[in-house]
């Protein structure tokens, strides 16, 4: 990463600012993606952009960002204490149905089980 762009995203008090560059420049800062994740969970304290992130580079290329999106999901779950993001996490993530299959997806998924077990607390079950 640049030190310009360093120094623009270290004013990104939210996640906003590299949200809206990965968004803008998806395809052609792959390269540096791991810094972009590591900014995000420093800014971005209550996991909204965190978990739109995420969301977004699952539409874009779930296999090609696997590493990325593991590690935004993660820190989405630590991050919306009051889950206002992760129900909408899980069901882009792992479909509308996940329910159905929540127990072969926990078993081979960490970050799909504290999400799942997170999301069903929020619902009082």
């Amino acid at each position: 990463m640049d030190q310009d762009l360093k120094k623009q995203l270290a004013q990104d008090n939210d996640g906003l600012l590299t949200y809206e560059y990965i968004a803008n420049n998806i395809g052609q800062c792959d390269d540096i993606m791991p810094e972009l994740v590591d900014n995000m969970l420093v800014a971005d304290s209550t996991g909204q952009f965190v978990a739109s992130a995420a969301r977004y580079l699952h539409a874009i290329d779930p296999e090609k960002y696997a590493a990325s999106i593991a590690r935004l999901v993660a820190g989405a779950i630590d991050r919306d204490r009051e889950r206002r993001y992760l129900p909408d996490l899980i069901e882009s993530l792992y479909g509308t149905d996940y329910e159905q299959h929540a127990d072969e997806l926990s078993a081979a998924d960490d970050n799909f089980r504290r999400l799942y077990k997170r999301v069903k607390v929020a619902e009082g079950i």
